[in-house]
């Protein structure tokens, strides 16, 4: 009950702050701000395509914890070796060399202007965009928290353990929808799973050396070809969506609603009417909506916590706190 009020609290703070945010809003102070976020980001995208998947989980991960605010990028130091980096659910974050890379040229085109924290934001959004996915505006003008603590990531980023019960308060504690939930969800359509995350349900479910009941069984025997109990497996990945692993489509919501999605949260989707129903229509409807929503909740994700004014700063460097 504590941590929902704390929560509640927050969002307030957050819904107030949303409002300072707006388009262009280093039109003047750094005129090619976007415009260097989104070429120095199509290079690596276009290069190596998972960077997006990988881009896009980083402001997931970082809006959830405290908001917003950049404080995902911050590396561990002497005085603060615990940092969000530092969490279980970041330590297979991937792209943090596009965000200082970018950091590097605005700071030498505009110095002390532009926020890691909107770096992050378009970014993730260009590295979408890159690969035929949707396009969402994102208003700017957020600034840098100076704190990033391994303990509140673990506590709050959304496990893929969870049962819909978890997810569902998860979201609502910062201001989303169920069908937010589902919604963001999609982003496993591209993207890569790590197979150590999935061991458990392939391979001691319920600790009988059983695989749990909710998989495909024919699924399930596709992934153990794959994903092996063994440390010293070279094969520790497998693409979240089979269908079109690097299309930006719909096709996630097939792969749950054959009790394929990789993860036991994917597969709690279908645990909720709510959610079940928009599985169910994105995979029977023709014309998905699939890319008009998920821009919606992603423009609503991005603002959530965000710190405006004098509430952070504009760190010179996304990996530590100014002194």
């Amino acid at each position: 009950m504590i941590v929902h009020k704390l929560f509640s609290i927050f969002l307030l703070l957050a819904m107030a702050n949303a409002q300072g945010l707006m388009p262009d809003y280093y039109k003047l102070s750094c005129p090619d701000a976007e415009k260097i976020i989104k070429n120095i980001t199509q290079q690596y995208v276009k290069h190596v395509p998972n960077f997006a998947p990988g881009l896009l989980r980083m402001i997931f991960h970082d809006c959830f914890v405290r908001g917003c605010d950049g404080s995902v990028l911050l590396n561990p130091t002497a005085s603060n070796n615990q940092t969000e980096k530092t969490a279980i659910p970041n330590t297979t974050l991937r792209g943090f060399e596009i965000i200082d890379e970018i950091k590097s040229a605005l700071e030498e085109y505009c110095p002390n202007v532009v926020s890691c924290a909107d770096i992050l934001a378009l970014a993730s959004r260009d590295a979408v965009t890159t690969i035929g996915g949707p396009y969402w505006e994102v208003p700017t003008g957020r600034k840098d928290g100076k704190i990033s603590l391994a303990s509140e990531a673990n506590a709050f980023i959304p496990s893929p353990f969870a049962d819909i019960t978890t997810l569902k308060q998860n979201f609502e504690a910062l201001g989303l929808t169920t069908k937010d939930l589902v919604v963001l969800s999609g982003s496993h359509t591209i993207g890569l799973g790590h197979c150590f995350i999935i061991l458990r349900r392939l391979y001691n479910f319920t600790g009988q050396g059983d695989t749990d009941p909710a998989l495909s069984p024919r699924y399930a025997n596709w992934l153990k070809t794959r994903c092996k109990p063994d440390p010293n497996e070279l094969k520790p990945f497998v693409f979240m969506d089979r269908i079109t692993p690097k299309v930006f489509d719909e096709k996630y919501y097939t792969m749950v609603t054959q009790n394929r999605g990789l993860f036991q949260s994917d597969a709690a989707l279908l645990n909720d009417p709510e959610t079940k129903s928009y599985l169910e229509l994105q995979v029977k409807t023709m014309g998905s909506t699939f890319h008009q929503d998920f821009a919606q909740s992603m423009t609503k994700m991005i603002q959530i916590g965000v710190l405006i004014g004098d509430q952070g700063q504009i760190r010179k460097n996304c990996g530590f706190v100014n002194l």
